[in-house]
């Protein structure tokens, strides 16, 4: 890799006040751990921030574009030109990305990391652009090592811009016609969960097309193996990867380095934190992961990050719909924790209400053994 590669420095969340986030949690007017999954992103959430009241400003979603050499090959059910009209139709508004932040209150750009199409300069649109789409993977690798470093850096910088802002929580998301395709290879290469495992239908192939899709990264692996047999994140990104995923993974570090909470969507963006993590593996501590995808892959993703997403209602559209979809549980954990009445300040007796749990908990336990 280039001299120019980014440097982070991303150090875990502080453990100052996990007893005190404990304590208010449990404080609350609840039995303990009877608001779930929400407990735990309060005290994640407090403590990336190292506060006993967080606060989420700015909060904002970044779609990243980019355009796959091999997607010409047949790795897609639809043509490359769909990722042009469909960065069009988010600038436009007309995209389900669009109708969920309006809902949701996220603020919402596209950064064009590298689509095959001349935009010029438009409200809402980020010209990141590195190429004109990455190499044909079946042929070579998909960049240079320049350009994954580049596509790191600009990813990276547009972060970084945004916390100077005073944004913190990113959700993110992708466009590329493709995408899947090369998410899948990465995630093969960085969690050694066999390939045919990680291979799904993608924007809708039928058998005969997720056949030859699974034909052909087969072949592009062959490729890559017979070249090298190196596994390195960064190598394995410059190899398949699209700009859109190098630059959502320099996204991701600089979040992590800024102190963001990271809204990560489904397949294609777990594929990019699959390589930040091996860079950097704190960035899994900033990480909500908000939905689990369709795409089979994602369940290798979640496991080797040890993952537990917040919403499984069969999505595989990107785009950072799930993010964006989840981000109302991520505000709820947050107000919970800064708005619920305590048992003191409510005047009810918790300890009278400890007791009943434990009573329950009791009793449901010699229900079991009987």
């Amino acid at each position: 890799m280039p001299s120019s590669l980014p440097m982070f420095t991303i150090t875990p969340p502080a453990d100052d006040l996990q007893a005190a986030l404990r304590h208010k949690i449990d404080r609350k007017t609840k039995p303990q751990g009877a608001l779930g999954a929400l407990e735990t992103l309060a005290m994640q959430i407090g403590r990336i921030q190292n506060s006993l009241t967080p606060q989420l400003c700015q909060a904002q979603l970044l779609v990243f574009a980019g355009d796959h050499g091999a997607a010409k090959a047949g790795v897609s059910a639809y043509p490359q030109e769909v990722s042009w009209q469909m960065v069009e139709n988010f600038l436009a508004g007309g995209a389900a990305i669009n109708v969920f932040c309006r809902q949701n209150g996220l603020g919402l750009s596209v950064v064009d990391a590298g689509v095959a199409h001349e935009f010029g300069p438009r409200p809402g649109l980020i010209d990141a652009k590195i190429a004109w789409g990455t190499a044909n993977y079946l042929e070579s690798d998909a960049m240079s090592a320049d350009q994954c470093a580049q596509a790191l850096t600009r990813g990276a910088d547009i972060v970084r811009g945004l916390a100077r802002g005073g944004c913190n929580v990113l959700g993110l998301g992708e466009m590329g016609i493709g995408n899947t395709a090369a998410a899948s290879l990465i995630t093969h290469c960085l969690t050694g969960v066999p390939l045919a495992d990680c291979v799904g239908r993608g924007t809708g192939l039928d058998d005969a097309g997720l056949a030859r899709k699974q034909a052909l990264l087969a072949q592009a692996l062959g490729r890559y193996r017979a070249a090298r047999g190196d596994d390195a994140p960064l190598s394995v990104l410059a190899a398949f990867g699209g700009f859109e995923i190098a630059m959502l993974a320099g996204a991701m570090l600089a979040a992590a380095e800024a102190g963001m909470v990271l809204l990560i969507d489904g397949f294609i963006v777990t594929s990019a934190l699959l390589v930040a993590a091996q860079m950097a593996p704190a960035v899994r501590d900033y990480c909500v992961f908000c939905h689990h995808s369709a795409e089979p892959g994602h369940q290798a993703q979640l496991a080797a990050l040890q993952a537990q997403p917040l919403l499984d209602l069969g999505l595989r559209l990107g785009e950072g719909s799930g993010a964006a979809l989840a981000y109302p549980l991520v505000q709820a954990a947050v107000n919970f924790l800064n708005d619920m009445a305590s048992f003191d300040a409510a005047g009810v007796n918790g300890e009278k209400c400890g007791e009943k749990c434990a009573e329950k908990a009791e009793e449901k336990a010699g229900e079991k053994q009987l």
